[in-house]
């Protein structure tokens, strides 16, 4: 089996950044996209996990609108780790921040998620 741990996550000030990271490990033959989702707080209808930026195996990248310019997705393929670099932080990126990988034998797996609070 393989499995995803996330790291990074923490409290920090609007305008601040933080550098999220994804290690997998297990029984890895390869890895197809890698990329980053997040669920803001609030138990309601709608409030769904949302993409944040994923990246193929080849480096291709798509990032969501609301982060475009500020976030970077980056990966390591032979260290199979995917980084999420988060600059100039708002309070509206609060969520827990879930990493995802396609893996080329078991399909798409989720990590448990790392919290990132963004509040002065």
């Amino acid at each position: 089996q393989v499995q995803l741990v996330e790291s990074g996550g923490g409290l920090m000030h609007p305008g601040g950044s933080l550098r999220l990271s994804c290690a997998a490990s297990g029984n890895i033959v390869s890895i197809n996209s890698m990329g980053w989702y997040r669920q803001a707080p609030g138990n309601h209808p709608g409030n769904q996990r949302e993409l944040v930026a994923v990246i193929s195996r080849g480096g291709s990248t798509t990032y969501n609108d609301y982060v475009k310019g500020r976030f970077t997705i980056s990966r390591d393929n032979v260290q199979n780790t995917v980084h999420l670099q988060m600059t100039a932080l708002k309070p509206e990126d609060t969520a827990v921040y879930y990493c995802n990988a396609a893996f080329s034998m078991y399909g798409p797996r989720w990590g448990r998620g790392t919290q990132v609070t963004v509040s002065s």
